[in-house]
């Protein structure tokens, strides 16, 4: 008779998401996640793999997560570059303060960390980021389509460079405790929507 599971592996996975986001991968052992979990290596390896496999369920966790969030603010009914220039701003105010700057973005830490040597990894980063340039570009084209982006702007290009300024604005805000900068360049870029 096979045997129940003693553990939720939904709030487990959660957990092990969250002890890989603020340490790393490689700083994270298997010890440290049978601690921070509370379950037995075991039950790790039978319910999610081996620690890389459990990375990689995190970052999709965290990457699915995230990507229904920002679908929903940028989604909303109405004029769109209001939500756009709030994202922008929400990242350069978290990659500015002092509670959120260090633990910076999952995604963005994992290509910083593990990206260039991991291909598993990568093709997760690429696929969230391809989400975000996209989430942006529909915003912008619908922007443009309301008549609140001036004609001349392509939105493709500025979803690319949101999406590039706000990935560099979480890798300056995990080695700088300065806000200035972040938030001046996210001003600066957000003329480019006037």
């Amino acid at each position: 008779m096979a045997r129940t599971k003693e553990f939720d592996p939904d709030a487990a996975l959660q957990s092990a998401l969250e002890l890989f986001w603020e340490r790393g991968y490689e700083a994270t052992s298997m010890a440290d996640l049978v601690d921070h979990l509370g379950i037995g290596r075991a039950s790790i390896y039978a319910t999610f793999g081996n620690k890389h496999e459990l990375y990689l369920k995190a970052l999709d966790r965290y990457d699915e997560t995230y990507s229904a969030l920002l679908f929903q603010e940028l989604s909303e009914p109405g004029p769109a570059l209001p939500a756009v220039r709030a994202l922008v701003r929400r990242f350069a105010d978290e990659s500015s303060a002092t509670e959120t700057r260090l633990t910076g973005c999952f995604v963005t830490n994992t290509a910083a960390e593990v990206g260039a040597r991991d291909a598993a990894a990568a093709r997760r980063v690429e696929q969230a980021w391809e989400r975000l340039e996209t989430l942006l570009h529909s915003a912008l084209v619908r922007a443009g389509a309301q008549g609140e982006l001036p004609p001349e702007r392509d939105p493709r290009s500025l979803a690319r460079l949101f999406l590039v300024l706000m990935q560099g604005m979480r890798v300056m805000g995990k080695a700088t405790d300065e806000p200035t900068r972040v938030r001046e360049a996210a001003e600066a870029a957000l003329t480019l929507l006037d």
